[in-house]
């Protein structure tokens, strides 16, 4: 039952894909970009911890990299929002409501810090 669990798991991800701490999907759509897609319920902190999460773990950024919304809020039911680390390519807000937070970027280590809250939260 086990094996078979894990194998319909590895059928329902993307190859080249990363599994947030949060469990949402992370899919890279270049160097420099990617996306996470709709799963289930999930709200503009969940998308962002698992942007923040990939940004650390996968790509080995620094805490203090920037990650900018790509994609405009709101986003729509079922719907990915896009991510990247350019500036230039930045949404025109990142769909949270953040004190102090300009335009559509959060640090790295402030993104991943939202699946903390999130935890604790449940």
């Amino acid at each position: 039952m086990r094996h078979a669990l894990l194998a319909a798991l590895l059928l329902a991800t993307p190859a080249g894909a990363f599994t947030a701490q949060n469990g949402l999907i992370v899919n890279a759509e270049g160097a420099d970009a990617f996306t996470v897609p709709w799963r289930g319920k999930s709200g503009a902190a969940d998308f962002w911890c698992a942007a923040g999460d990939y940004a650390i773990r996968r790509l080995h950024l620094a805490p203090t990299t920037m990650v900018w919304r790509a994609s405009e809020p709101p986003r729509r039911a079922g719907e990915p929002i896009a991510f990247t680390l350019r500036a230039d390519q930045a949404a025109s807000s990142t769909g949270l409501v953040v004190l102090g937070a300009e335009g559509a970027g959060l640090s790295a280590a402030g993104a991943q810090s939202l699946c903390d809250f999130r935890r604790k939260s449940h």
